[in-house]
């Protein structure tokens, strides 16, 4: 969802469908070249004259694709504004999720962005350069009250290889099986659209996934879902460097500039993304 696209959850025979037809107004936010960060962009990177960037689709509002196949939405319209200070042009390749870290580490991609939870576990082998914050918010249908805290027995979506799959949806099983109840039966999947339509057609309970995930798929939901329970456990989202790259603290100053020139609310504005922004950028600002 970029280049002018926001992603329309249509609902057809019960199911969510993604269609590219409705798009933010306007073109892009463009940023201007500041040259005092851009000669800083190390020659590998520099010489080439763009940002190859492993990319996850869909994941709407975040990452998705429009009608004509174009990788757009929020991140990658950011990452085009940080190429756009930086001197260069931004190219998405899509890859599998947990392939990207392992691609950024062996150099086939200068850069992942994805909606990656910047977390002290990934630090020890990326470094991460902070830009949203986000939590973890849960979906049920509408008038079906599903509670995130005592969902024990129940079947729960979520995208596999998310922090919903690893950490979170788990860490509540495990309380459950503590307190002597059924554990939560995860229920994983390939992508958000499935798992919303899981939900939808009721193979599942709920659903768990991202803040703004959650909230575009239920805003598009034609009233069919709701939020369950309130957002939490809020971290930041990372755009993922090599380990100890010199490239980490350029994007840094790329990312920071974007904040402080408004540019980066505009692009938050665009894609309804505005509760999650930040004032500062980070290197590796996990705090869990």
């Amino acid at each position: 969802m970029l280049a002018g696209g926001a992603v329309v959850l249509a609902l057809t025979a019960g199911c969510v469908v993604n269609t590219e037809s409705t798009i933010p107004p306007g073109e892009r936010i463009r940023a201007e070249k500041v040259d005092a960060v851009a000669d800083q962009v190390p020659p590998d990177i520099a010489d080439g004259g763009t940002l190859e960037v492993g990319v996850n689709v869909p994941y709407a509002p975040n990452e998705f694709k429009d009608d004509d196949g174009t990788i757009v939405g929020f991140g990658v319209e950011l990452v085009q504004a940080l190429g756009d200070v930086l001197g260069l042009t931004a190219v998405f390749d899509e890859s599998d999720f947990d392939r990207i870290i392992p691609a950024v580490q062996a150099g086939t991609f200068e850069m992942g962005s994805s909606s990656f939870t910047d977390t002290k576990e990934r630090e020890e082998s990326v470094d991460f350069v902070t830009y949203y914050s986000a939590g973890v918010q849960w979906a049920q249908r509408t008038g079906e009250p599903v509670d995130p805290d005592n969902a024990c027995g129940l079947r729960v979506a979520v995208q596999t290889t998310t922090i919903e799959d690893i950490e979170e949806v788990p860490a509540k099983s495990e309380e459950c099986v503590a307190r002597g109840l059924p554990p939560i039966d995860k229920v994983k999947y390939d992508s958000q659209d499935e798992a919303a339509n899981a939900l939808i057609l009721g193979r599942v309970d709920a659903l768990s996934a991202d803040s703004p995930v959650t909230a575009y798929v239920i805003s598009r939901s034609e009233g069919r879902l709701e939020p369950a329970g309130e957002i939490f456990d809020a971290a930041p989202y990372g755009f993922v460097v090599a380990k100890g790259s010199p490239f980490a603290p350029v994007l840094q100053q790329a990312m920071q500039y974007l904040i402080d020139s408004g540019a980066y609310g505009e692009i938050a504005a665009r894609w309804g993304m505005e509760d999650g922004t930040i004032t500062r950028s980070q290197i590796n600002g996990a705090t869990s």
